[in-house]
């Protein structure tokens, strides 16, 4: 499996850097399991004071890595164990680290990259980032473990019209649509995360952890999905549309659904 991310530390500052060279940071299913055992072990790390991430060589992530899908999500089986159990503990660890967790984005953050960066506290991005959800074109939809960070900062509405269209849009729009905490030229920022930074690491790391721990609490929760509710999601995994999705992608042509 391709791509790797590296954790570091800086101080009271972990580093998490996303990197697949020559994909824009497309994240493996090797990537996502490392953000799951990663951030379980930065939860338990009660010296930190803030988790930074960030992608390597100027982009965030350009979503999942979609040459390995005929391997990791080869049949129906695959699929829903691909979204339930590779990608879903990933972003439910970085939603439940009891530290603050601040996503610096620049170049790309599209797709699973968005979902990283909305399950993040804090999101910090350069001018000329890029977002969106454009896996209409591959075929399938948002899993449910996937959808609950977009869904609790855009809302009902923001988050179907992301979803439908499947655009890539700008930075300034993405602030508008409640994904963004700020948007900053290119060249600041890295002094923008940093003074970020800085000011997470000044307060009380107690009342940090309180906070989000309340806030967690006292923000709505569905109930979850039931085996039916799952089953019916998933059952686009046998479908010709999400076979050609895939197969368009790969052989870099227009795919041609067919509703079947």
């Amino acid at each position: 499996m391709g791509g790797a991310v590296t954790f570091a530390r800086d101080g009271a500052v972990a580093l998490v850097t996303l990197s697949h060279p020559g994909k824009l940071n497309a994240i493996s299913a090797g990537m996502w399991q490392a953000l799951a055992q990663g951030f379980a072990g930065l939860a338990a790390d009660t010296s930190l004071r803030c988790v930074v991430v960030r992608g390597a060589d100027g982009n965030f992530a350009a979503g999942a890595d979609i040459a390995e899908f005929p391997t990791v999500r080869g049949d129906a089986a695959a699929v829903r164990h691909y979204h339930t159990q590779t990608i879903a503990p990933a972003l439910q660890a970085i939603a439940n680290c009891p530290h603050p967790t601040l996503a610096a984005i620049e170049g790309v953050c599209v797709g699973g990259g968005l979902e990283i960066a909305c399950h993040c506290d804090l999101r910090i991005a350069a001018t000329g980032s890029r977002f969106g959800v454009p896996i209409n074109r591959l075929g399938f939809p948002m899993a449910p473990g996937e959808l609950g960070g977009l869904l609790a900062l855009a809302g009902r509405a923001v988050a179907l019209e992301i979803l439908l269209e499947g655009r890539v849009f700008d930075a300034d729009e993405a602030a508008r649509k409640g994904l963004l905490t700020r948007v900053v030229p290119e060249a600041a920022l890295h002094d923008e995360v940093a003074a970020t930074v800085q000011r997470l690491c000044a307060g009380a790391p107690l009342a940090a952890r309180i906070n989000k721990a309340t806030i967690r609490r006292l923000s709505p929760a569905p109930a979850p999905l039931t085996a039916a509710e799952l089953d019916a999601h998933f059952s686009y995994a046998t479908s010709r549309d999400h076979a050609e999705g895939v197969a368009a992608f790969l052989a870099h042509r227009p795919p041609d659904f067919t509703g079947e």
